[in-house]
């Protein structure tokens, strides 16, 4: 099946902590949207980690992804291996074969995009220079005009996306485009 047209590559990951260079990744999710930000797909799975890795998460962590329920799943998770070799392949499936680069979209993306340069090398390779990061514009409405769509902050990667997309068209609803010219 040719994919013509254009879509998104949405990544939320869940870590152990902050810090790419000492902590781990616990959960990905992917959805792949239209260009209107819909979804056709979505994915999601939680990443197996040594208990002993577990063990260095400070209490935050160690408090929320126990409440989460996820702490409870990393047994059954994937490893960040294969979590490299699945991206690809949602990759490869869902976007257009033609654009060689992903763009990777997401709230505080860059964040997420060190652990992906850190332990994710071949999906890594594919990511393109350009991200489109939804804090870009949370930052503009709430400085500028006093706008902030609430978040549930439930930190688990599917429904992080998920909220992602319906900031995005919050955000999206107050930009006035009959004034632009057409293209």
């Amino acid at each position: 099946m040719a994919i013509s047209k254009r879509r998104f590559f949405w990544l939320d990951l869940e870590m152990t902590g902050l810090d790419p260079s000492d902590d781990r990744i616990l959960e990905a999710a992917v959805i792949i949207t239209d260009k209107a930000f819909n979804p056709v797909f979505e994915w999601d799975t939680p990443i197996y980690q040594e208990p002993r890795i577990l063990e260095t998460m400070n209490d935050w962590c160690q408090s929320h992804h126990k409440k989460s329920g996820l702490l409870d799943r990393i047994q059954d998770g994937i490893n960040e291996k294969e979590l490299d070799q699945k991206l690809c392949e949602i990759a490869q499936c869902h976007l257009r074969k033609d654009k060689k680069e992903i763009v990777l979209c997401g709230n505080s993306i860059s964040h997420d995009r060190q652990f992906v340069q850190r332990y994710l090398p071949e999906f890594s390779k594919r990511l393109h220079y350009r991200v489109l990061d939804v804090t870009s514009l949370k930052i503009i409405f709430r400085d500028l005009y006093k706008l902030e769509y609430k978040k549930k902050n439930q930190h688990l990667a599917l429904s992080d996306i998920k909220e992602s997309l319906e900031e995005l068209k919050y955000y999206l609803q107050f930009i006035n485009i009959n004034n632009l010219p057409c293209l």
